[in-house]
């Protein structure tokens, strides 16, 4: 499997606190990796280091090109959508308004649309909700939406933030469902940061394990979760 992102010596920090302390990994194409730990790991920050959303060093590079030093909007053009904790639509707008938003970068009304269709085929209640204002949604389906809404930037990596965070069991077991078909078919690599372990495990292909701000253990994630000492040291199940 060929690399899409490499990433070597991440430092990361808000203002004087460093929080990120020389992290490598690699994302395959096409793969599902995830990072693993406890609050304040340092996982959320990983996420927010490659977008350019702290003040970070050392080197990370998607496929040809250094996305350190760059502006987040330069990040996003180059391929990167972030779905953030906390799913981030825009409550005011509709459903159908949020893809739209979604598509900034993109300038083919017609590719716009077949996307908007294809998003409403992963996530049909979407469909049924598409001029209903986002803030009226479930939980559940705004995060459905803010997942659309980056999938419209037909993007080559995904960033997912606790997509399970507030959700019902049945709803995350769905959630996870959509996302490995939208790896499967879309084709697009995903970085997932989860506290539901078993879950995010059963999706990924590679696990890293951080702890303040470090990589501590990394491997596939099917040994990672049939490891018992990993699983009651680290992942608490």
């Amino acid at each position: 499997m060929s690399t899409l992102l490499d990433v070597k010596g991440l430092r990361g920090a808000y203002g004087r606190l460093q929080v990120l302390h020389g992290l490598d990994f690699t994302i395959g194409q096409g793969a599902v990796t995830c990072l693993l730990g406890a609050n304040g790991s340092g996982k959320t920050s990983t996420l927010r280091a490659l977008c350019g959303m702290i003040r970070v060093s050392g080197t990370a590079t998607l496929e040809d090109t250094s996305i350190v030093g760059k502006a987040t909007e330069d990040i996003v053009r180059l391929g990167v959508a972030h779905v953030p904790e906390g799913r981030g639509t825009f409550t005011r707008m509709t459903v159908e308004e949020n893809l739209q938003l979604g598509a900034i970068t993109r300038s083919s009304k017609t590719e716009i649309d077949q996307d908007i269709q294809r998003c409403f085929a992963y996530f049909p209640r979407l469909a049924e909700r598409r001029a209903q204002q986002a803030g009226t949604l479930s939980g559940g389906e705004q995060q459905m939406l803010a997942i659309s809404r980056a999938m419209m930037l037909r993007p080559k990596l995904l960033l997912l933030d606790e997509p399970s965070f507030g959700l019902a069991p049945l709803v995350v077991e769905e959630m996870f469902r959509i996302l490995g078909k939208l790896n499967r078919e879309e084709k697009v690599s995903m970085l997932v940061v989860e506290q539901n372990a078993a879950m995010a495990l059963e999706l990924a292909d590679h696990a890293y394990l951080l702890e303040t701000g470090r990589i501590v253990l990394s491997g596939p994630a099917n040994e990672i979760a049939n490891d018992d000492t990993v699983r009651k040291a680290y992942l608490g199940y």
